[in-house]
Order: structure tokens, then C-alpha cells, then sequence
């Protein structure tokens, strides 16, 4: 992966450890695989209740101090949940760490994900972290490539503006990371959207060849639209995705 590094690493199923890199489990783990009442699609229905078909890989930038991942099945607002911590250790420590919980066995082009999420600084992070949570999709080369939609939890409801403006990101590793979006163009792969920190939120992500969107909440209409996905039209697998310092948990993923 150009300009980063990954660490892989087999734990078993259901451990809670604190370690460097990726927990592999080979049984995919979806609930249910139907046809849709209409019979037009195909629908993958995963409670997110298990580590089952999950391969956890944490990417850190070079030469940084490596993520530190807590990876299990946890419980938040009484529902038992993927939970993944991102830790990029002492404070002052930047790593610009990623972690993804990677769909074993999925295949994903075109379509919608759906799942639901809540995220929040890990205890002990960094006074500017965020909270950030969202899903990858056309996740290739367990990790090294992939575009994602997702969220900065405590920004929605900042006092701040332009924090507010920062709540929901586009991004496409390795060559276009969220900072580089901004620099060059700023203001048009990321927005604002009204997000509670501490509520369960329900994310839809539609892609179409080039084009993806990212709804929130069930809105109508959703809160930001890219023209012109940075791996263009590609296929890969789907993960759960959490960005640095962040505590994340991941229940209901559906993928049409």
C-alpha cells in the first residue's frame, strides 16, 4: 500500500485483545441471503452479531506508530454489536491509523449498503478527535485500496460552523485521503449533516458506476454526492471502517 503499512495477525473468534493488525475468520456469517419480494435483487442481511466473516485490518501511515485495535462483539444501547477500537496511542501520537472489519466473500460493484452505527472518541483520545465511523465499499488487496463514505460523529451538533461543515466525508486510499480532497478541492467531498454522537445513526451508501451517494437517518435525499469516485468504476468487498482514536460499533449491515 503506497505511503502506508498494514499488520496482519490471526485471533481467534470472539477474542477482545489489544494487538497489531488482522483478525481472520473464514465463515462468511450472514443471516440471510433472499431474493427480494419482487424478485428483482438479491439482498445479504448481516445482524452484525458475531466477528464471523470478518477479516479486522489495521492500516497506519509510514513509519508511524502501528493501530492498536480491540475488536469483539460489544454492546451499545441494549444491542449487541461489532465494536471496534481504533487506539493510536499516547496522546500527542498521530498516525492517521484506519482499521477495517472486511466482509469475507462479498463482491460488491454496484448497489446500496445499509447498516446502522454510532461512534464516539475512544477514552483517552486526543482532544481533536472526532469520533470517525462510516463503511468502505470496492475494498480491494485486504485493504490497500478502497473508497469510503463516513462520519464525524461530534461534529453535526458542534457550536463551531465550519466544523459542522466537516461532518460527512468522502475519501479513496491510498491516493486521495480526506486531506488531500480538501486541499484541493474544498467543500465538495464533505458536508454537513444533523448527527446525535450518542444515538444509533442509519447510514445508506448508493453507488452507481462513478457516482455514490451517502443518506443519513432515512432522509429523502442525501447529504453528499460524488461525481467522480477517485478508483472509478471497481469492484471489490465491503468493510466497516473507523478512523483514528475512535470507539465504533456496527449492527444491521444489508447490502443490495
Amino acid at each position: 500500500m503506497s505511503g502506508s503499512k498494514r499488520q496482519l495477525v490471526a485471533i481467534p473468534i470472539f477474542a477482545c485483545l489489544l494487538l497489531i493488525g488482522t483478525k481472520t475468520v473464514p465463515a462468511f456469517g450472514v443471516e440471510s441471503l433472499r431474493d427480494d419480494p419482487k424478485g428483482t435483487q438479491q439482498v445479504s442481511a448481516l445482524p452484525l452479531d458475531t466477528m464471523n466473516g470478518l477479516e479486522v485490518v489495521g492500516i497506519s501511515e509510514k513509519g508511524a506508530v502501528p493501530v492498536k485495535i480491540q475488536s469483539a462483539v460489544g454492546n451499545y444501547s441494549g444491542r449487541r454489536a461489532v465494536r471496534l477500537v481504533n487506539d493510536d496511542g499516547p496522546v500527542g501520537t498521530v498516525s492517521g491509523g484506519q482499521v477495517l472489519a472486511i466482509i469475507m466473500g462479498s463482491d460488491f460493484e454496484d448497489g446500496t449498503i445499509e447498516a446502522e452505527i454510532a461512534g464516539f472518541p475512544r477514552q483517552g483520545a486526543k482532544p481533536s478527535t472526532r469520533g470517525f465511523i462510516g463503511v468502505a465499499f470496492r475494498v480491494q488487496d485486504h485493504g490497500s485500496r478502497y473508497e469510503a463514505f463516513y462520519l464525524r460523529m461530534t461534529n453535526g451538533r458542534a457550536d463551531d460552523q465550519l466544523r459542522r461543515n466537516h461532518s460527512a466525508q468522502y475519501m479513496s486510499q491510498p491516493e486521495f485521503p480526506w486531506n488531500r480532497l480538501r486541499q484541493e478541492s474544498p467543500g465538495v467531498y464533505e458536508s454537513y449533516v444533523d448527527i446525535d454522537p450518542e444515538a444509533w445513526t442509519k447510514i445508506k451508501v448508493v453507488v452507481s458506476g462513478r457516482k455514490a451517494q451517502l443518506y443519513v437517518n432515512g432522509a429523502d435525499r442525501p447529504c453528499l454526492i460524488v461525481n467522480d469516485l477517485k478508483l472509478g468504476a471497481a469492484r471489490g468487498q465491503i468493510a466497516l471502517w473507523t478512523g483514528s482514536d475512535t470507539e465504533a460499533y456496527f449492527s444491521n449491515l444489508t447490502i443490495r
